[in-house]
């Protein structure tokens, strides 16, 4: 029926409209009676819950809200290449969301501005989200978790770092998956191995060089200050650092950009000075974006869980959610597993 209201729902029922409430947030010692006749009357009566009736009739307005990093998502949309970690993060949550009647709101942010924190409580004080996810390198940031924790909101943090007793924590091994990746190269038979490192906001740009040098340190393998490149997962990076490893006096047999837009830069960069790859040059990167599958060559790279890491932890935010997974489940830290994905744009470096 359309315009059905609770009201509408707790007649059919026979229930009280609190019985009702009770069902629809999936609070907890509800009996499988109750849930089945509110869930028929929802069924029958077609009911859909109002964002607002919700956000009036209690402290929240059954929306995760995630805060993404403004700078890049904006450099993202002025360079024209998308933000495919945006676009899987969003499809995580949402094909959860969806089962439970909630709904997801992104909002960008910026780190550094002098009013964020004022900022951030206006926002949550405006739209009362059940619970908020912050991606990095919101999840590091100690004043992003002071307004939270202040304003009494669930909040996840994805790829946190620091002051690991705060919120609920997803992540992937940064360090191990970028040290698998050299290993991988250095398994092909490359010796002198070229990095383009990401911003140092981000701790995954320390994690991803820290496992690089590791690997390369493991093989006894120097890397002199002419095989690192500075990068700020662009592009254009990419292009320029490249340019740069290439230029050196001992140049790379192999580049491992630390996001798949850098190596991807680095290609057609590579290409642009009449380097082949992977014949003469090999490259790899880091995320699995789509563009990597699509790639000429296609791109070895590491396969980022991003959709999955957001999953889970919108499946610790929402009540509905919550409540379907074990004690254990609820409280621990989650560390999602990656995938190294070898593809055309990696072989045995040139001889000689």
């Amino acid at each position: 029926m359309a315009g059905s209201t609770i009201y509408d729902v707790a007649a059919a029922a026979s229930v009280s409209i609190k019985s009702v409430s009770r069902v629809l947030n999936g609070e907890p010692n509800v009996s499988e009676a109750l849930k089945a006749r509110v869930g028929k009357a929802v069924e029958e009566l077609g009911y859909r819950r109002s964002l607002s009736a919700r956000g009036l009739a209690g402290s929240s307005s059954s929306v995760i809200a995630a805060l993404v990093d403004a700078g890049m998502t904006i450099e993202h949309w002025r360079s024209g290449s998308g933000n495919d970690y945006l676009s899987r993060l969003e499809l995580g949550v949402l094909m959860e969301l969806r089962q439970v009647d909630y709904h997801l709101m992104v909002e960008m942010v910026d780190y550094a501005s002098p009013t964020l924190s004022r900022d951030l409580a206006a926002l949550l004080s405006s739209i009362r989200p059940e619970g908020v996810l912050l991606t990095p390198p919101n999840s590091d940031l100690t004043v992003v978790l002071d307004v939270l924790d202040a304003s009494g909101v669930a909040y996840a943090r994805l790829g946190a770092e620091h002051e690991l007793d705060r919120g609920t924590l997803v992540s992937m091994d940064e360090r191990q998956a970028a040290r698998d990746m050299t290993e991988h190269l250095i398994a092909l038979g490359h010796r002198r191995i070229g990095f383009i490192g990401g911003p140092a906001v981000y701790s995954a740009s320390r994690l991803r060089l820290e496992g690089f040098m590791a690997a390369m340190q493991a093989h006894g393998l120097e890397v002199p200050d002419d095989c690192l490149a500075e990068g700020d997962f662009t592009f254009a990076a990419g292009v320029a650092g490249v340019k740069r490893l290439l230029g050196a006096e001992r140049a790379p047999t192999a580049i491992f950009g630390a996001c798949d837009d850098m190596a991807l830069g680095a290609i057609q960069g590579a290409v642009a000075l009449g380097v082949r790859v992977p014949d003469d040059l090999s490259v790899a990167g880091f995320d699995d974006s789509p563009s990597a599958m699509f790639s000429n060559p296609t791109l070895t790279t590491i396969r980022q869980p991003v959709a999955e890491m957001a999953a889970a932890a919108v499946q610790r935010l929402t009540p509905p959610l919550r409540a379907r997974l074990s004690q254990e489940d609820r409280t621990a830290a989650v560390v999602v597993p990656y995938r190294l994905v070898a593809r055309a744009s990696t072989a045995a470096p040139p001889p000689g």
